[in-house]
């Protein structure tokens, strides 16, 4: 079994930043990719940011420029720095781990809220 944990919501002011946390944590035989998601209220959930195992990331073109995705392969955990963060960047933000641990299967945490407001 794979447990999958995020920390770092909040609320912060327009422009400013926050940077989440996933770890996997379990019987994980090894780890693709780390994907971040978010689901804003009454909108369907969408794609932020994917980091491979070997580092390759993608962004949703909302995004780049003020997000960084990164992992730590040695402790199971994927990051996202966001900056300049604006009022349409509020929802809950998911991770997603593609892991073995006798089969290849997605596995998702809880969820953690950001909140972008004045």
């Amino acid at each position: 079994q794979v447990q999958v944990v995020e920390s770092g919501g909040g609320l912060v002011q327009p422009g400013g930043s926050l940077r989440l946390s996933c770890a996997a944590s379990g019987s994980i035989f090894r780890i693709y990719g780390m994907v971040w998601y978010r689901q804003a209220p009454g909108k369907p959930r969408e794609l932020v940011a994917t980091i491979t195992s070997g580092g390759s990331t993608n962004y949703a073109d909302s995004v780049k420029g003020r997000f960084t995705i990164s992992r730590d392969n040695a402790k199971n955990t994927v990051y996202l720095q966001m900056n300049s963060l604006k009022p349409e960047d509020t929802a809950v933000y998911y991770c997603n781990v593609e892991a073995i641990v006798t089969t290849l299967l997605d596995y998702w945490g809880q969820g953690t809220q950001v909140t972008v407001s004045s």
